[in-house]
């Protein structure tokens, strides 16, 4: 058998082709493709680049400052009067509006008590301007919005459900005519506020602080007096912004008391600094023009993938990076959208928000939609990430093309095993919630429960509780866990990642890489415009002519010596991918040949000449084997048709 007759076999890797394992990706990516890739991951990392200077120009160190400062102002008063944190009752609740609020709103004086120049102005630690005044709105069920049992009617006349848009108060109080007793209806664009106890609308019954702290105090002593706050009171907010003109901020602050149907009160605050003023200093405009080149590159994507959805049609969306590049695009048109119905509204309202000082302007509403907007350029930057991480260009790396095949190829694996792992974690879970949820914070809710069994698998756990609430279940219960959870299971995902992996490494090293390294390439690339700048000498081609030449012939003189065949259709992607892969060999053989250092081999070059070696081995040996079948088999279908014949 002549030596080129073993080129017309296919090449099978028994190692890998093996009944049950899977079987390598084989890419060959010529050096344009990669040049392509290469200009189109710069272009890419530029757009990157850009949405990062969009996203770090937003925020800032100072909105942390000033949020934490607000913060301590309600949140940690000083000594002998209680914080907003402390709030359990509604006596609480007039306690703070009437000591430690007032003290915060109003800074009228300097800290060795001379009165401040602008004493119809309040600045809050001498720095941030009081915009406007504070307002207080509660929200407020109605009566007999719950049943109350047959023996029970004797004891109670009033029933006050939890809140519920349906069960909401929305009376007058016939006998007075000030606003904090009438109801004053939510606009249609006012955000719903979502709390501990419910979901709550943006209307109820409302008032303003006067400018002067000495009124305000009349006002509040008045409203506690006429009972203001009833047994049907769910939930007040107390709202008020601030402006930094030292670092062109607005703080808006949002104090929230609710008063579930069970009683008593609880707490939260919600604080954000904003830049609603965007364009006032270079840097501004500077992220002015950004913001400009980051709506070209959305336009410029749009029509890419236009252009790609119009090529394939429907195989454009069987692949899930399509699917990721459209939910970048979507995100990324939210966010234009975002921005400009921000700026656009806030340079409508600022001056109509600011025109009377003695009213509440409504900066909640724009800090909501700059919120969402900043929102959507994190999740814009993070989706960036993971393409960069995760698409194409990782191939040229074999570390993380080894993660991508493994991750790839354990999916279905991984995708039984969630099934089985999270049926036993909501099973403890809805045990937890039914055994400890009225004893224990963490196990409240179900949500909870989930939440709390990760961090008892990531070993951030109380266990003291638990065995408070029930001496028998609690062991039971955590021990069980840790064990099924934490040694069996979490065991089984790692083992099945290692096996896994395992494989998919021997398949690479038996697979020769047929890639042109993209360092090599991005090298050569610098090298070319620095040449063409003049900023670098060229190099000069050191290599034979002979040499060359030879390189050239080689492949067509082997190509002479293949007989030509008909070849029938079931055989022709076998001896194509034995076709290419005996090119990719040569050609792989001959770039070693060619190097820059001429008759070196290096150590990883010459064990990659060695499993070449050792493949075509394997491939003769077997080939040779078939060959003896055939003749067998031939031998004895000429035996058995001579039989008759005698």
């Amino acid at each position: 058998m002549e030596p080129t007759a073993a080129a017309q076999l296919p090449v099978v890797d028994h190692r890998v082709t093996g009944r049950g394992a899977p079987k390598p990706r084989e890419t060959s990516t010529s050096e344009q493709e990669l040049k392509d890739m290469l200009r189109e991951l710069v272009i890419y990392v530029i757009f990157l680049i850009d949405l990062c200077i969009l996203a770090f120009g937003m925020v800032s160190i100072d909105m942390y400052h000033l949020n934490t400062v607000m913060s301590h102002l309600f949140m940690e008063p000083t000594e002998g009067e209680d914080g907003f944190g402390s709030i359990r009752t509604k006596a609480d609740f007039w306690k703070f509006v009437e000591g430690p609020l007032l003290d915060g709103l109003y800074w009228d004086k300097w800290y060795n008590n001379t009165t401040l120049t602008l004493q119809n102005y309040s600045h809050i630690y001498y720095e941030n301007l009081l915009l406007g005044v504070a307002q207080v709105r509660q929200v407020k069920v109605r009566n007999n919005t719950c049943s109350i049992y047959p023996y029970f009617h004797s004891f109670l006349d009033d029933c006050y459900s939890e809140y519920h848009y349906q069960a909401e108060d929305r009376s007058d109080d016939a006998l007075r005519n000030e606003s904090e007793w009438k109801y004053t209806p939510a606009t249609s664009l006012s955000p719903w506020y979502l709390g501990t106890m419910g979901l709550y609308g943006s209307g109820g019954y409302l008032f303003t602080l006067p400018k002067s702290k000495q009124e305000s105090m009349e006002k509040l002593a008045s409203l506690k007096q006429n009972n203001w706050l009833t047994r049907g009171t769910r939930v007040v907010f107390i709202d008020f912004s601030t402006y930094n003109a030292n670092l062109n901020l607005f703080c808006i602050v949002k104090l929230v008391v609710e008063f579930p149907a069970t009683g008593g009160a609880f707490t939260s605050i919600h604080i954000y600094s904003v830049k609603l003023l965007r364009y006032i200093t270079r840097y501004d405009y500077f992220l002015a023009s950004c913001e400009i080149i980051f709506c070209l590159f959305i336009i410029t994507f749009i029509i890419q993938e236009a252009i790609k959805i119009v090529k394939l049609k429907r195989e454009y969306f069987r692949s899930g990076w399509s699917w990721l590049d459209l939910m970048l695009l979507m995100v990324s048109i939210l966010a234009i959208t975002f921005n400009i119905y921000s700026t656009v509204e806030v340079s409508l309202l600022m001056e109509e928000l600011l025109s009377d000082a003695n009213v509440y302007p409504d900066f909640y509403f724009l800090t909501f939609w700059q919120v969402l907007y900043n929102n959507m350029i994190a999740v814009n930057i993070f989706f960036a990430w993971i393409k960069v991480w995760v698409l194409k260009y990782v191939r040229f790396n074999k570390t993380m093309e080894q993660l991508s095949s493994t991750l790839s190829r354990c999916a279905k694996d991984i995708i039984g095993f969630a099934i089985m792992f999270f049926i036993v974690f909501f099973a403890y879970a809805q045990f937890g919630y039914l055994v400890f949820g009225s004893q224990v914070e963490e196990f409240s809710t179900f949500q909870k429960c989930i939440f709390t069994q990760f961090r008892i698998v990531l070993g951030d756990f109380d266990f003291e509780h638990t065995e408070a609430a029930n001496r028998i279940l609690g062991p039971i219960y955590f021990i069980t866990f840790v064990f099924f959870v934490f040694f069996v299971l979490l065991n089984m995902f790692l083992a099945i990642i290692n096996d896994t992996y395992s494989e998919v490494k021997a398949d690479y090293e038996v697979m020769p890489s047929h890639k042109l390294p993209i360092r090599d390439l991005f090298r050569h690339s610098c090298d070319t415009v620095l040449t063409k700048l003049k900023m670098k000498k060229p190099e000069e081609d050191t290599q034979p002519a002979a040499e060359k030449s030879e390189s050239k012939e080689l492949p067509a003189t082997r190509k002479k010596h293949v007989p030509k065949k008909e070849k029938s259709p079931s055989k022709v992607s076998e001896l194509q991918t034995m076709k290419e892969k005996h090119q990719m060999m040569y050609l792989s053989a001959q770039n070693m040949a060619s190097g820059p250092a001429q008759g070196y081999v290096t150590a990883a070059d010459f064990q990659q000449l060695l499993s070449y070696t050792a493949e075509l081995g394997k491939e003769l040996n077997n080939t040779n084997a078939r060959l003896r079948r055939i003749i067998r088999n031939m031998q004895h279908q000429k035996d058995a048709a001579g039989k008759p014949a005698r």
